[in-house]
């Protein structure tokens, strides 16, 4: 096992459950063979050696990784929807976090200032765009100054490029319409569109001889007792991953990559499916086009460490547009982008399996505060002011959503790191679930790939 990968939450670590095996019957070729265009390779065949659950940009990332390292295996992705990386992967903001928010020698923290640097040397390799605009991280009050210094200590441990604390005028020099008494200067943050990004993984992915499958939404992933007569695929393929639909594919090792749904995949194995996935919706709004010369680069707010979220921030986009967000309130769906979004099943999880009920009350006005700005635009334009006095209410539109995985232990307690975890057992034994990839995932994409792949490698034996 990579030393750091398996994540040891308090003192105690997380429960391996038993996957029991249990008998599949083998079907056809399943689902849809995703094309990306010449030079794709259709699928030929529903058996591989590793199967990648999950078409995002850690999913994608993690299949290049393998398949790059072990070109000889045949390696596959599966994923629900009809198209790749269109949930948390097509919702962000689009930012390349530096890696200054999270605590030293963390797994977010090496890994997201390890991911930068890849992420910005892959760009520039595959001519994808992106623009270095740096970031401000603002105090604008005068108890915020604390907070802010010790979070520029932290940047620093964890080895974050360029990074200065800069007074009034300076933040002036860079940001013009800007208030603030002090601000950390971020030259090293950008932003990307990380739809595009994971779309070139799929890309490298497929043209290496690897497989994409999508509209394979995964319902079973069981351990074949024996195989049709004559036939080896179950001895050498020994687990079956059935769709909604009776399709299957057959294969050697899992790796899952799920996102919304990995505490429900794990649990689908037959493994443990703590932590629980929580959705969170991120609402957020536009400034208008002809208001969007007040913002340069990403402005951002001293975050309150007690909470994973890092506040309403000013985000220029890729197209030009400025985004203004996210806020952060309960989804009563798990890809539920909209305020009245919901599903029974989600929610019905979400209060009685996971710890919500004792997050709520140990954070009540917090949520509160959350829920109250989600309908007020003017609350949330107020906040906004507090940096950029001259935006008004007429200057701002509502924009789009996302929804955030946030794994969720059973004391209520937001798990903040990445988990990797496996299980016991004869399936648990050939699976690698990736339960927890919050943000900066998606900056840490290329990084996190690398580390699964040389879990992958140990564990099972490649």
């Amino acid at each position: 096992m990579v030393p750091g990968l398996r994540y040891l939450g308090s003192a105690r670590g997380w429960v391996r459950g038993r996957c029991p095996g249990d008998f599949a019957a083998w079907g056809s070729a399943p689902g849809r063979p995703w094309s990306l265009g010449p030079g794709g390779r259709r699928v030929s065949t529903s058996s591989f050696d590793v199967v990648i659950i999950g078409g995002g940009i850690v999913g994608l990332a993690s299949a290049r990784a393998l398949i790059l390292r072990h070109p000889a295996l045949s390696i596959g992705v599966l994923e629900k929807e009809k198209d790749l990386a269109i949930h948390q992967t097509g919702h962000n903001s689009g930012v390349i976090h530096s890696g200054i928010y999270y605590k030293p020698d963390s797994l977010k923290a090496k890994l997201c200032v390890q991911g930068a640097a890849l992420l910005y040397e892959y760009c520039n390799q595959k001519g994808i765009s992106y623009k270095q605009c740096g970031k401000l991280i603002v105090a604008v009050e005068q108890e915020e100054i604390p907070r802010l210094q010790a979070l520029y200590e932290r940047g620093l441990q964890n080895g974050v490029q360029g990074l200065r604390l800069i007074q009034q005028e300076d933040i002036k020099k860079k940001e013009p319409y800007c208030r603030g008494l002090m601000a950390i200067d971020c030259p090293y943050t950008g932003i990307v569109d990380y739809r595009q990004v994971a779309l070139s993984f799929a890309q490298d992915f497929q043209e290496a001889g690897g497989s994409v499958l999508t509209n394979f939404e995964v319902k079973g992933i069981e351990m074949v007792r024996e195989s049709p007569s004559g036939s080896k695929d179950g001895m050498k393929y020994p687990v079956v991953i059935r769709n909604t639909k009776g399709e299957e594919v057959q294969c050697q090792y899992v790796v899952t990559c799920a996102g919304l749904y990995s505490d429900r995949i794990s649990e689908l194995s037959g493994c443990n499916p703590d932590p629980r996935i929580v959705p969170f919706r991120g609402d957020y709004l536009l400034l208008k086009p002809e208001k969007c010369y007040l913002v340069k680069g990403n402005i951002y707010p001293v975050p309150d460490s007690r909470f994973p979220f890092l506040g309403v921030h000013f985000t220029p986009r890729m197209d030009g547009s400025i985004w203004l967000g996210p806020n952060a309130v309960l989804a009563f769906k798990r890809e539920g982008y909209k305020p009245f979004d919901f599903s029974a099943e989600d929610s019905m999880d979400v209060i009685t399996k996971s710890g919500l009920i004792k997050l709520v009350f140990q954070n009540f006005s917090y949520g509160v505060n959350e829920m109250y700005k989600a309908c007020f635009l003017s609350v949330t334009v107020k906040y906004l002011q507090k940096f950029i006095p001259e935006i008004t209410i007429s200057d701002i539109l509502r924009g789009p959503a996302g929804v955030r995985a946030q794994a969720l232990d059973k004391d209520g307690n937001l798990v903040e790191d990445f988990v990797f975890d496996g299980g016991v057992g004869l399936i648990g034994n050939r699976i690698l679930h990736v339960r927890n990839a919050p943000s900066p995932a998606a900056t840490s994409s290329l990084a996190i790939s690398g580390m699964i792949a040389d879990e992958v490698q140990q564990r099972f034996k490649l």
